[in-house]
């Protein structure tokens, strides 16, 4: 079971993680809803295509951009379709 971990407090949890890049990435039904909010950020990666960003809030305190995930990934990166990777201090267990 892979978990991330923000604050203290476990927002996402999964035993499906696909790991790209030293990256976990999580299924999105395994997050934690109330703690992701939208932002407008975004990047660009070559071979896996535009990134998406959230915002963590946890308790009121905010990690702007701490998670990522690709809307429409390239075929490259078709297996993280719908999967969320952290940084920013996020802690992941696995």
């Amino acid at each position: 079971m892979a978990r991330a971990i923000w604050n203290g407090v476990t927002i996402a949890e999964s035993q499906d993680t696909v790991v790209v890049e030293g990256n976990h990435y999580f299924p999105r039904d395994s997050l934690i809803d109330r703690f992701f909010k939208p932002s407008t950020h975004s990047s660009d990666c070559p071979w896996k295509g535009a990134a998406s960003y959230y915002h963590l809030d946890v308790e009121g305190d905010v990690n702007e951009d701490a998670a990522w995930f690709y809307r429409e990934p390239k075929a490259a990166a078709a297996n993280i379709q719908d999967r969320i990777a952290f940084w920013k201090g996020v802690i992941i267990e696995a």
